[in-house]
């Protein structure tokens, strides 16, 4: 089962520790408590839109880069619990290239790669 605020939390860990900022930092900026931060980036805890608006402010990342970040990470998740239940479904096949996923919103898993098939890709030259 994927859990959103698991994908959102590792997002944000990512996005704060690109910058070299300390939790107690962002925390500080966003005037959010050091330990519920915490508790958001382990995936814990729900944030609010208003708590995401406040990290997103505090961490100087759009809202919308955030969330897009998150969708590619779900998307990832989807397609690796899609190829260890031993099927990719049909709308995303035409999409995929070859695809490595060695974790799931941040756990290690089996190294799983889905590839498409051969007839499903356009190729055009540039």
């Amino acid at each position: 089962m994927i859990l959103l605020r698991r994908l959102l939390g590792d997002v944000l860990r990512r996005q704060r520790q690109r910058q070299g900022r300390t939790l107690r930092e962002v925390s500080s900026s966003a005037r959010v408590s050091l330990g519920y931060l915490s508790e958001v980036e382990r995936g814990q805890k729900e944030a609010s839109s208003e708590l995401l608006s406040a990290i997103c402010d505090a961490l100087d990342v759009r809202m919308s880069e955030l969330m897009r970040e998150v969708s590619d990470e779900l998307s990832l998740a989807e397609l690796a619990e899609s190829a260890a239940a031993g099927e990719v479904p049909a709308p995303v096949r035409p999409m995929l290239g070859s695809v490595s996923v060695t974790s799931v919103a941040g756990v290690p898993t089996e190294r799983v790669t889905i590839k498409a098939p051969a007839e499903a890709v356009d190729v055009v030259a540039a």
